[in-house]
């Protein structure tokens, strides 16, 4: 079982894939409930279920284990009835099943204040600038990118400054933006292209010298131009990685999203979970953190499958798609002999 399991550089069997897939999410989650839920894991308060007779706590209050067990020596020595609770986790670390009805509630549920979004109204609005931060980075960024990985004078002349640039915190820009392009939503979308344009100036450029140098100078000997090279040669022998380097540069702009939001008027999910965390609703809080989790999962596998569409000749082993996935995890049925000839 352990060679099986810890096999170097090849594929797994698509069985195996999607069970391990599933894995990576269910033993967090059976980690989560461990703790939630099993009180001799870790419990360190006590949620108040009777009060007693000394006054000391209210109902439904959370103390810690050392004064409530304090409070019922105190209480038996005095000859009173001391309170009762049983053990809890802090209110900041909700039980599974509370997040998950938050999940749900969380979009059914008015706000408090009439002037406060829905949840779906916020994540619209945050949904809106992702989008255009890095809609706009990579349009500017990829082009940078593509000359840099091609002519290394143009490395030579950008990069250098890119890479100073970009161990600049993005965030540090917050006051400036907001200065120049107001309190609205100028400066959130700048701190996501600030946070993803020279990384993708310096990915995408790396990603570009990778290319076959023998396919760049096969194309020089049958008398390609420069313009040809980079249009007919480099472009088309580097897309494929230039659409996983973009798949994952978007998932760094969704690090950069909570920051941006709070920069000028906080706006988005991170106004939703602050207003949540303010109201001490912790359920809604771990599901509008989840919601982007979700969000950019879902948006990762979309992206996957268009990829596939648009660059069919991907090896197939290397994509791992939800259906094939669940058909993986079913059991096959044997093949008759008509069919196995067939």
């Amino acid at each position: 079982m352990p060679a099986r399991f810890f096999t170097v550089r090849k594929e797994l069997p698509p069985r195996r894939r999607a069970a391990l897939w599933i894995l990576s999410f269910v033993l967090p989650l059976l980690a989560w409930s461990a703790v939630s839920y099993l009180p001799f894991l870790w419990h360190p308060l006590v949620k108040i279920t009777a009060v007693g007779d000394t006054g000391d706590f209210e109902m439904g209050a959370l103390v810690e284990r050392e004064a409530y067990s304090e409070h019922v020596y105190g209480a038996r020595a005095a000859g009173k009835e001391p309170a009762e609770g049983d053990l809890a986790n802090p209110i900041y670390l909700p039980a599974p099943h509370e997040v998950a009805r938050a999940l749900v509630t969380g979009f059914t549920t008015p706000p408090r204040l009439p002037s406060e979004p829905w949840l779906h109204q916020s994540l619209w609005h945050s949904l809106k600038v992702i989008l255009w931060g890095f809609v706009l980075s990579s349009m500017i960024a990829i082009p940078i990118g593509l000359l840099c990985g091609t002519f290394p004078s143009i490395s030579r002349l950008t990069e250098p400054f890119f890479e100073f640039f970009r161990y600049l915190p993005a965030p540090a820009f917050g006051a400036l933006c907001v200065a120049v392009m107001g309190i609205y939503d100028a400066p959130k979308i700048a701190i996501i292209f600030i946070g993803t344009f020279f990384q993708q100036i310096l990915v995408v450029a790396n990603t570009t010298r990778k290319l076959e140098l023998g396919l760049v100078e096969a194309a020089q000997t049958l008398g390609a131009s420069n313009k040809q090279l980079l249009f007919k040669v480099i472009v088309p022998g580097v897309i494929v990685d230039l659409y996983t380097d973009t798949r994952i540069l978007l998932g760094w702009a969704w690090t950069y999203l909570m920051v941006a939001e709070l920069v000028g008027t906080t706006t988005g999910i991170t106004y939703f979970i602050n207003q949540q965390a303010r109201y001490r609703n912790y359920p809604n809080v771990w599901a509008g953190i989840f919601i982007i989790g979700f969000i950019g999962v879902f948006s990762d596998i979309v992206l996957g499958r268009i990829g596939q569409h648009l660059f069919p000749w991907q090896p197939a082993a290397s994509r791992l798609t939800f259906g094939r996935m669940l058909r993986g995890l079913l059991p096959t049925r044997p093949q008759t002999s008509g069919q196995a000839a067939t």
